[in-house]
């Protein structure tokens, strides 16, 4: 079982419903906890025990649904865009440890606390979208508490195939009122709400009055994320993923989702990472990788980490 040296441990009963899970802990005593359903994370804490993403109260912690919150799995489909279940068939699969993955840098060992998954189709997926694929998942936390997600995804199929895919993150904010996000001015985004139609943003930072369903695409590979009231910043760092997308679905829409309260629109803003405009091909035998590292920093602090050029 690959797991980093610190505090990496399985639970397989630590889901609300007995679905198995992993904890992952820092040295500096954040947290992150994974259900290898879906292979998603469902919780990350700061090392305050401040949870960072959001969760419904009202989510299906059971399979074979995805659970409304964390950091859901969209591959091989983001969105509605093909022919597949929305969002694709990954984060409603049970994933498993990753025995024998390639080690990804020397460092990892050495300063995060990790695990690896691994997820392969299904005779059920291969009907619905015939390609043979390995998905190997890492998830970490650094020394610092940071979170990170490495996906790679092998075409091991005799033909080329091709997908799209985010990180589904569902950040916990006090009031999407008091939230702006930094990093997507002037860029050309593709607006879900009106058949994807391409827009400029106009605005020095974008804010929350309404329902918003984005895909700003050609994004910078650092985004910030500015919460006024709790007076914290969400840096947001990506690699391989050309696109960012933005969902609040506002009160009119939260109230026609099951498994969303009706007012939880307030505590929540989804930034995900993404390639969403368009595909990515692999042809057989080639590999792809996209990396998402999530930062919560004091918001005075932000600046220093936007400098930083790189990721990871």
């Amino acid at each position: 079982m690959s797991m980093g040296r610190y505090a990496a441990s399985t639970d397989p009963e630590a889901g609300r419903d007995g679905d198995g899970s992993v904890l992952l802990r820092s040295p500096s005593g954040a947290t992150a906890r994974v259900s290898l359903h879906g292979g998603q994370v469902v919780s990350w804490k700061n090392d305050r025990g401040d949870e960072l993403l959001f969760t419904s109260s009202k989510a299906i912690m059971k399979p074979p649904k995805a659970m409304r919150g964390g950091i859901p799995i969209c591959f091989p489909q983001f969105g509605n865009c093909g022919t597949l279940e929305r969002h694709g068939f990954a984060r409603n699969r049970m994933w498993g440890l990753d025995e024998e993955h390639p080690a990804l840098s020397r460092s990892d060992s050495g300063s995060r606390s990790f695990v690896d998954l691994i997820l392969k189709p299904s005779e059920e997926d291969t009907k619905s979208w015939p390609h043979s694929f390995e998905f190997r998942l890492r998830i970490s936390l650094t020394k610092d508490g940071d979170l990170s997600l490495v996906s790679r995804i092998r075409n091991v199929n005799g033909k080329p195939f091709s997908f799209s895919f985010a990180y589904h993150t569902y950040l916990s904010v006090s009031d999407i009122s008091e939230v702006r996000i930094e990093g997507l001015e002037t860029l050309d985004y593709l607006d879900n709400l009106s058949q994807r139609e391409r827009h400029t943003e106009q605005g020095d930072a974008i804010t929350f009055e309404s329902e918003v369903d984005r895909v700003y695409v050609s994004s910078p590979n650092v985004i910030a994320v500015l919460d006024h009231e709790k007076k914290r910043t969400f840096v947001i760092r990506k690699d391989g993923l050309p696109d960012t997308v933005v969902w609040n679905p506002w009160e009119k829409k939260a109230k026609t989702m099951a498994d969303f309260g009706d007012e939880e629109y307030k505590q929540t803003l989804c930034v995900d990472a993404a390639a969403a405009e368009r595909p990515i091909t692999l042809r057989p035998g080639e590999e792809w990788t996209g990396r998402l590292e999530l930062s919560a920093v004091p918001s005075t602090n932000c600046s220093d980490h936007l400098d930083q050029p790189g990721i990871m």
